[in-house]
């Protein structure tokens, strides 16, 4: 008789601890029916019984995680339903180079036309550098 009582002393001990460091371990936002600090009285005050309702009433029910649904960290994957992952590395993906090789030659044609307007601006300042250079009656100034 003692054993039994020691075998159920143990199994309770167990089912609290269990039940109390998932309720202290949950989201507050996640707890169903009360909140966190009456579930940890209710485990603690009525044990085996609190434990057990805490698992049927107060824990949250978790979501199974399927195909296009919300995935939450840790929440593991059937091989099947894992999110796709790029497979290599981008200096060995070809749609990556072509668009590297794209953005190169875009970069340098917009580079080629800034150099081409440059010298044009820089052409016409000297222009008018000239012409203002002169005197009203076209003489240059003097030096």
């Amino acid at each position: 008789m003692v054993r039994l009582y020691g075998l159920l002393f143990l199994v309770n001990l167990a089912l609290l601890v269990i039940a109390l460091i998932d309720c202290l371990s949950t989201d507050e936002d996640e707890i169903r029916n009360l909140p966190k600090i009456a579930w940890v009285f209710i485990i603690l005050l009525f044990s085996p019984v609190g434990a057990i309702v805490w698992f049927v009433a107060g824990r949250p029910q978790r979501a199974v995680a399927r195909a296009g649904g919300e995935w939450r960290a840790g929440g593991g994957f059937p091989e099947a339903t894992r999110p796709s992952t790029r497979s290599m590395a981008p200096d060995d993906d070809p749609e990556f180079l072509r668009g590297l090789a794209k953005g190169r030659r875009e970069d340098e044609e917009m580079f080629s036309k800034w150099e081409a307007d440059l010298r044009r601006r820089e052409e016409e300042l000297r222009r008018r550098e000239e012409e203002e250079g002169q005197d009203g009656e076209g003489r240059p100034p003097r030096g």
